[in-house]
């Protein structure tokens, strides 16, 4: 054990002590003890503390308790030459000062409220960088992948790279590794996320790259993160901090990454790392610890080049990392997903509600594909100028001994994530709705429409290797061809939609589950049925049968239904076992045919919401392309963020577009003849489907008899509307 690492952090933790009880001292002063604190819009209070002490901080009375407690752990201040036989009064002195620089930040909070951005990303333009906590909305949406392997850890970073270049370097790097990258501290007055956005890079959890702090205090938001996960996705009980640091040690695969001169106070926070079997790999000539013990292998590791760091540091922490290798000039990985592309950065813009776009994948016999080949017909993107906007077509051709039709939309719906893993590539949405992006710097990197089919190619053999054996990609830039294959795609949409409408609820013996979700919605449990497309309107019972066959232990799992408990509301035995386990014991149970009895849970996928509507006695149906007001005195944005997250809200439910059109829409509460207003636009998407469904209760005009904005976005602006076209939910039973 280095005896000047040992000496430091210990003198570091009581500077960082005494600050922590000075700016404690002065708010209880100013505020007085009983004034609440925390992190906004988290129940797990200072998750360091509450973790490791079990005390939940919730007034600053209750911080005093922490800070006795932190000088409980300090060993005495001790010389820098001072010998030190063993880690552990230096470990304590690590998770003493973790406390109280969780007692600064929740000061902080209290005396600078909008310090910290409350969103998922840094306001650059009013010049808030600082994210500060993620809050529990975050850690549900991020934490799950520190569980399933999709983020396998994090890297802590310290300080500043050398120049703005080597810092967007060291970033691309970690997250080609599909690592989140928690940053925070200065070196020379300088920030590694000052010098990303310098450099152009965006950053926010959406690139998993989350400015915390501006401060070395900042190293707290990243191990209460880490902290969190461990008692929310591990099952650990607040105070079990034996095993809350096994857990990390043994999960969660970060480290610290120390960028410029190491203070006493990094030190400290260095030692607070190792506490969870998190090692330190600094860039400047400090002592080092190679000898294992708390961590994997070493603990501290100096004097590595910032070339060679990333790969160092994921080599010390025996971090095992597969990167998907695809044919492209730009980088590649889950990391990029959540980028955006906006105003002056759009090189081209297809799809969407800007042009036409349409994707489609397609079986083939053997002899008609060529592997690998990929065409594009129309405009390259290196032949169109910045700011263009073309209409957009992709098909993808398969064939393989082990390809079946029902296999196509599973294939197809990938096509949104495999492109959005490219690095300044933006997609959204799917089918004939889809949207995407490309940015100026993407292009200037060589990339190309045609790396579109690479991608395809690469990762449909990666991922779907065990049932296709070629793959070819052609891609369409050019008007008329376009249209063309829209026409094809409408007719292949429309036979998959009609092979489940023959089937119903009553004659399947067994639903499937669909757990995608979970990874921001962990209690959330989507059951389709064949009358009940998934939320997000990607998956029917048909689609989901075809991604169980191909992937037997992923998110669709067969249910067998069992005894009907309510068959009006719509509640199995079966499911209800199924839900309670997959929730993690959260739910219960829930009705799949009713809105106001304990309605299915939400995830924040849906395509759209419904949501009582008291005055007209029925229901008003909003979807996400709607940004209106609705009747019901919320937008869908609103309402998505009251209904989402998993729970279980009467009176609101998260569903398909196509669900409306169900013979079990809210059937236990009267269905389709309860639904009074829904966007023009939506109405017009369906009409067909509305039509049919009017002479099937009867009301052939019963589309016209539904009011829309063009009548009123109130329930008093509607409600003589609905008198006048005698819409039957006025006379329908109360639903209360």
């Amino acid at each position: 054990m280095s005896k000047t690492i040992a000496a430091a952090g210990i003198n570091g933790a009581h500077t960082i002590v005494a600050r922590a009880r000075e700016k404690f001292n002065g708010a209880r002063e100013k505020l007085g003890g009983a004034h609440e604190v925390g992190f906004p819009n988290t129940g797990y209070y200072l998750p360091c503390i509450y973790g490791m002490l079990g005390h939940a901080v919730k007034t600053l009375d209750d911080m005093e308790y922490v800070l006795d407690q932190c000088d409980a752990l300090l060993p005495a201040r001790v010389h820098a030459t001072h010998h030190l036989p063993f880690l552990g009064p230096a470990l304590d002195a690590g998770m003493a000062a973790l406390f109280a620089e969780e007692i600064i930040e929740a000061i902080r909070y209290l005396e600078e409220p909008d310090f910290y951005v409350t969103s998922e990303n840094p306001d650059l333009e009013h010049g808030k960088l600082w994210l500060g906590a993620a809050d529990d909305i975050i850690l549900r949406k991020r934490g799950v992948e520190f569980v399933d392997g999709t983020a396998p850890g994090f890297a802590a970073i310290l300080g500043a790279a050398p120049n703005p270049a080597m810092a967007a370097s060291i970033a691309r790097e970690l997250q080609e590794k599909n690592l989140y990258v928690f940053m925070g501290g200065e070196h020379n007055g300088v920030r590694f996320s000052e010098q990303l956005v310098e450099a152009g890079v965006q950053i926010g959890w959406g690139t998993r790259l989350v400015s915390f702090g501006p401060d070395v205090s900042a190293a707290c938001f990243a191990l209460g993160f880490a902290t969190r996960a461990a008692m929310s996705f591990g099952g650990i009980e607040p105070g079990d901090f034996r095993k809350i640091l096994i857990y990390n040690k043994d999960r969660v695969f970060a480290f610290a990454i120390t960028l410029g001169t190491v203070t006493e106070e990094w030190y400290a926070n260095g030692l607070a790392c190792v506490n969870y079997g998190f090692p330190i790999i600094a860039d400047t000539a400090i002592p080092q610890i190679l000898p294992t013990g708390v961590c994997t292998y070493e603990h501290v590791v100096s004097s590595v080049p910032h070339e060679e760091i990333v790969a160092r540091a994921t080599e010390i922490r025996g971090l095992k990392v597969t990167v998907a290798k695809v044919p492209v000039p730009v980088s590649y990985g889950p990391a990029f997903e959540g980028e955006r592309i906006r105003g002056e950065e759009i090189h081209f813009e297809g799809g969407g509600t800007r042009t036409a776009g349409v994707e489609l994948t397609r079986m083939a016999p053997m002899d008609a594909v060529e592997d690998g080949k990929v065409t594009v017909i129309g405009p390259e993107l290196d032949q169109v100028p910045p700011g263009s906007r073309l209409p957009i077509g992709i098909k993808a051709e398969v064939a393989g001994r082990q390809m079946q039709e029902d296999f196509e939309p599973i294939l197809e719906r990938q096509i949104h994530h495999l492109l959005n893993y490219a690095q300044g590539v933006m997609h959204i949405g799917q089918r004939d709705i889809m949207w995407v992006r490309v940015g100026k710097a993407a292009v200037a990197k060589g990339l190309k429409f045609a790396d579109f089919g690479r991608i395809l190619h690469a990762k449909y053999h990666q991922d779907f290797g065990n049932i296709l054996d070629k793959v070819q990609v052609t891609i369409y830039t050019q008007e008329d061809k376009v249209q063309a294959l829209l026409a094809e795609a409408r007719k292949v949409y429309s036979f998959r939609d009609a092979r489940v409408e023959g089937m119903t609820d009553e004659d399947t013996p067994a639903f499937y589950s669909c757990t995608l979700c979970q990874s921001f919605a962990p209690n959330h449990v989507c059951v389709v049925t064949p009358e009940r497309t998934g939320l997000c309107g990607a998956y029917s019972w048909l689609d989901c049968k075809a991604s169980f066959e191909i992937n037997p232990t992923g998110p669709n799992q067969p249910i067998v239904k069992g005894a009907a408990l309510d068959p009006v509301k719509g509640q199995w035995e079966g499911v209800n076992e199924f839900v309670y386990k997959a929730s993690r014991g959260n739910v219960p149970a829930y009705n799949a045919y009713s809105i106001m009895a304990d309605p299915m849970t939400s995830c924040g996928c849906f395509e759209a919401i419904a949501a009582l509507l008291p005055m007209c006695n029925g229901f008003m149906t909003v979807d996400r392309d709607y940004a209106g007001m609705t009747p019901s005195g919320m937008k869908f944005t609103t309402l998505a963020g009251s209904v989402g997250g998993g729970s279980i809200t009467p009176g609101f439910v998260g569903h398909s577009k196509l669900y409306v059109t169900s013979r079990k829409f809210v059937s236990a509460d009267g269905g389709l003849k309860r639904l009074v207003w829904m966007p023009r636009r939506l109405k017009d998407e369906l009409r067909e489907k509305l039509l049919r469904r009017g002479q099937e209760i009867g009301i052939p005009d019963f589309i016209d008899r539904i009011a829309d904005e063009t009548v009123g976005t109130t329930e008093d602006e509607i409600l003589p509307f609905l008198e006048e076209k005698q819409h039957p939910a006025l006379s329908m039973d109360p639903l209360f």
